[in-house]
């Protein structure tokens, strides 16, 4: 059966809301056939960790795994989704009683939040015992629907630590607003930045039609 593909990426565009104290987002004319040019050429300015994007190990730890060094066989394959719709933090025991898939997304109120929304500092994310679980039970990838995995005014960043120290790589900023709990197809691909802490990319889930 032919898969439904989602795309759940932030689209990019000037003033979309990032992370506070990162740069904004910027796309500006550098060539434009109107004005003579013979092609139409654009610069970015952005953070690693503009929109959707990924933490690599070294984000935060600093002998941590570049992006250029994680397995890509982690960017693609089956995921569960969870949904923790009434959790202000998700806990281990949000994640539900079932062993957690080895790439793991994380549906919560956030996924109610207009995407161009004003920064919140009130998201839902991880905490410790969340990234523990997640750790003790295999999961090699952790997506979550804001973005951070970890809530604003937890000191210590430990839930980043913990789940980057062991390798678990982090998407964050995914639009999982039309994805129901269950098992589907999960495709991720950060830009192939060499040397880098993290990247934008562009991520998509596939399910089977109704």
């Amino acid at each position: 059966m032919t898969l439904q593909w989602v795309d759940l990426t932030i689209p990019m565009h000037n003033g979309m809301t990032v992370w506070p104290g990162d740069p904004p987002f910027s796309m500006e004319p550098d060539a434009r056939i109107a004005e003579g040019s013979e092609v139409n050429v654009s610069k970015l300015t952005l953070s690693t960790h503009t929109g959707t994007h990924v933490d690599a190990p070294w984000h935060f730890e600093d002998g941590g795994k570049k992006l250029d060094e994680i397995a890509t066989d982690v960017f693609f394959g089956e995921a569960g989704l969870v949904e923790a719709m009434d959790a202000d933090v998700v806990s281990a025991a949000d994640l539900g009683p079932s062993l957690l898939p080895s790439r793991l997304l994380v549906k919560t109120r956030n996924s109610k939040i207009p995407v161009n929304a004003p920064f919140r500092d009130d998201f839902v994310a991880l905490d410790a015992s969340a990234a523990q679980r997640c750790v003790d039970e295999g999961v090699r990838l952790v997506g979550v629907d804001y973005l951070s995995v970890e809530p604003l005014k937890h000191g210590g960043q430990s839930t980043h630590r913990i789940l980057l120290q062991n390798d678990v790589l982090i998407v964050e900023g995914l639009l999982l607003h039309k994805l129901n709990p269950g098992r589907c197809q999960f495709v991720v691909a950060p830009l192939n930045l060499m040397d880098a802490d993290g990247a934008p990319c562009r991520a998509f889930a596939g399910r089977e039609p109704p």
